[in-house]
């Protein structure tokens, strides 16, 4: 039997769909991408704002459609919207054959089976429920990079998120399962390894008494054949100096760090239920800056939160202007159900919302070729992420760029090069998102 697996949403839903391909595959089922050869379907679902859902939804509907039409016999809906929506998706879709949720992926390949037997099968365990998989995963991103899932779920309740409800309490993976399943990845030809969870900060505090993020990356370091180990979504209150030191020290660990702020005007992060203020991230980012020079800093807004005013949205954009972040990106606010947020007064209308992001963006554009173009006439190290060869050119990555969100490097081609090849680059040229360069 041939499956599709369709993964939508974020990078830790990737894992999740990675591990399924795991376990599917052990089970004998051959993996495909042409939705017209499936024999079976599973939809990795996100729900974490409206144009997820929305996705998520259009994508049910879709391979819906073709149960009618082609060799699609079995449908099955997993992970956020599964958990979430599990009655609105049975009563409003009866062709989905299954319900897994996002602590239900070991029994993944039973549901597909008992949908072929004409079995409806809903998988939905404790939220909060810590799952062993146990199962090699199937690496979808090219093979030269791969995320590691650090930890699962989240304590912080921002009053704008439902991940708390869907994916439960946080709990770190115990470190030794972690240095296995990279050692695994790293055999397996990953040099890039992206360390994810809902946040990567407080790795380890739940299982050993305090932070052991730090602990983790040093025996991560240690890994023949990892060359970049990055980290995302560290939140900005809850770094610490030994992961500063950590970060210093390390030649395997990029000089780039993720930092999700989402504001600056300290009325609007008090509403958030954001533990910082602005004079904190003023000082964490000179703190990170002066120990770190070379390094690029990655952060997310959001524009348009309730209750913000013209005052907040000039304190964001000046504190944007001022902090010249290497990389930032700006959600318009997300009115989700079941939220802190979405019963507040003064909700902003949406051209508003919209405007203050375009307002952010323009300003971010200046600052990143600005940035792009101080790098011109610097040699600075990238990995071959592939070719355009109709063009003549390879598309690479810096150590300032995560894939899938941050820019590339477009660079002719004169040697032969593989994707994954770790290549050393002179900058010629910037836009505002992307750079060109030649092979140095």
């Amino acid at each position: 039997m041939k499956l599709l697996m369709v993964s939508l949403g974020c990078d830790k839903n990737l894992v999740d769909s990675e591990e399924m391909l795991g376990i599917l595959t052990s089970r004998g089922y051959e993996i495909t991408d042409d939705e017209m050869e499936a024999d079976a379907a599973v939809i990795n679902t996100c729900c974490f704002i409206e144009d997820a859902k929305k996705e998520s939804i259009d994508e049910i509907l879709s391979l819906a459609g073709l149960k009618q039409s082609a060799k699609l016999k079995v449908l099955v809906v997993t992970g956020c919207m599964a958990q979430r929506y599990k009655e609105e998706i049975l009563e409003e879709i009866p062709e989905v054959d299954a319900i897994v949720g996002t602590t239900g992926k070991s029994g993944i390949a039973d549901a597909v089976d008992d949908a072929f037997q004409g079995r409806k099968t809903i998988l939905l365990a404790d939220a909060s429920r810590d799952e062993s998989i146990g199962t090699k995963r199937i690496i979808s991103t090219g093979g030269h990079y791969a995320f590691l899932k650090i930890a699962e779920g989240c304590d912080k309740h921002c009053t704008y998120c439902v991940i708390p409800k869907i994916r439960g309490r946080y709990r770190s993976f115990p470190m030794e399962k972690l240095v296995s399943e990279a050692k695994s990845l790293a055999d397996g030809g990953v040099t890039e390894l992206i360390l994810v969870a809902q946040e990567t900060t407080i790795y380890g505090k739940d299982l050993y008494g305090r932070k052991m993020l730090h602990e983790l990356l040093r025996e991560l370091c240690r890994i023949e054949g990892l060359h970049w180990i990055r980290i995302l979504y560290c939140y900005p209150e809850e770094i610490y100096p030994e992961l500063i030191d950590v970060m210093a020290e390390e030649e395997k660990i990029c000089h780039y760090l993720d930092l999700p702020i989402q504001h600056a005007s300290d009325d609007v992060l008090k509403r958030m239920n954001r533990k910082t203020t602005e004079a904190d991230l003023r000082s964490l980012i000179a703190t990170l800056r002066e120990r770190i020079p070379d390094i690029f800093l990655r952060t997310t807004l959001i524009s348009g939160f309730p209750g913000e005013t013209e005052e907040d949205h000039d304190r964001l954009k000046r504190f944007v202007r001022e902090m010249k972040f290497e990389r930032l990106g700006v959600f318009t606010y997300s009115k989700e159900e079941d939220t802190p947020a979405a019963k507040m007064k003064d909700q902003i209308r949406k051209p508003t919302m919209v405007r203050r992001r375009r307002e952010i963006m323009q300003i971010q554009q200046r600052i990143s070729l600005a940035k792009g173009k101080a790098l011109i006439g610097k040699t600075i190290e990238a990995v071959i992420e592939g070719e355009i060869p109709e063009e003549g050119i390879y598309e690479a990555r810096t150590y300032g760029d995560a894939p899938g969100v941050d820019g590339l490097v477009f660079i002719p081609i004169t040697e032969s090069f593989m994707s994954g090849d770790f290549v050393h680059v002179r900058i010629t040229g910037a836009s505002e998102y992307d750079l060109t360069g030649e092979l140095v």
